[in-house]
């Protein structure tokens, strides 16, 4: 059960970080909370453009929403950042595995046909 909750989080993460102007904007907001209007400014695109990549980052838990007064800041959520890295860093280890084993059998290889010369 934990992990279908886990999968269907990673999926809705990745799926989130698959376009660029979204990944821009949780690079944006690692750098601190800002506005609609400042996490638009660098593109060209309308506010309400902007607004619907927000609500797909907002939705798969990357980012939320403040109210201060007037001003709705957005802030980025980093604990479904970290689980993907989590995610990434296992696969990663596996393939430094099989990637050491592969060097280590390709070195035996290598010197067996050194003796056989």
């Amino acid at each position: 059960m934990a992990t279908d909750v886990l999968e269907g989080q990673l999926d809705r993460t990745f799926a989130a970080l698959s376009d660029p102007t979204r990944r821009a904007i949780v690079e944006r907001l690692a750098d601190g909370e800002a506005s609609v209007t400042e996490l638009a400014a660098p593109f060209s695109m309308s506010l309400p453009a902007v607004s619907k990549h927000l609500k797909v980052l907002e939705k798969a838990r990357l980012i939320s929403r403040g109210r201060k007064a007037q001003w709705r800041p957005c802030r980025l959520e980093p604990e479904p950042l970290k689980e993907a890295s989590d995610w990434l860093e296992e696969y990663r280890r596996l393939w430094e595995e099989r990637l050491d084993r592969l060097d280590e059998y390709l070195r035996t290889l290598q010197g067996k046909e050194q003796d056989d010369e």
